[in-house]
């Protein structure tokens, strides 16, 4: 009779809950930091070529706010405690820059949730990584609108490790 071959124990996942609060903890700074961009930026940007993307712009930082709302929610669901203190904020007295700061903000938030769906779904928490791919598809339209009006193509932000 041919013996079994000795199998690996299987590899349980360090992610944790803990782990998930701190993360979306994380995320939530981002949030904050965007609410603050873009009421800032909506404010301050000057010019004709920028009307629409100033609008477009204040929406944004209404739409920021319903996500810190929904992340905060998430980490209380979890046991956790949301945190209050925002990313660093950029400023310029140059449009262009401004716009720069919140294109790569974006890409970083949207590399960060892609992130955190596969955590939330490794950890069966399966609600999370739904609204989470709520959030991931305006912060998507936020990069576009804000590569469109940088004239360029949108960037694929990828993944976060």
């Amino acid at each position: 009779m041919p013996t079994a071959e000795a199998k690996p124990e299987s590899t349980t996942s360090t992610l944790t809950r803990e782990k998930l609060i701190a993360a979306l903890n994380e995320d939530l700074a981002r949030e904050y930091q965007a609410i603050i961009a873009y009421v800032n930026y909506s404010q301050v940007l000057k010019g004709a070529a920028y009307m629409n993307i100033a609008d477009e712009l204040a929406v944004h930082a209404k739409e920021e706010l319903d996500h810190a709302l929904k992340i905060s929610n998430h980490i209380d669901y979890l046991g956790g405690m949301p945190g209050v203190t925002p990313k660093p904020v950029k400023t310029s007295e140059k449009a262009e820059e401004m716009l720069q700061f919140d294109l790569d903000n974006e890409k970083e938030t949207i590399r960060q949730y892609r992130r955190r769906v596969k955590q939330a779904d490794e950890l069966n928490e399966f609600s999370i990584s739904e609204s989470l791919r709520g959030i991931l598809v305006e912060e998507q339209d936020h990069l576009i609108a804000l590569a469109t009006a940088l004239g360029i193509d949108a960037p694929n932000p990828g993944i976060a490790d």
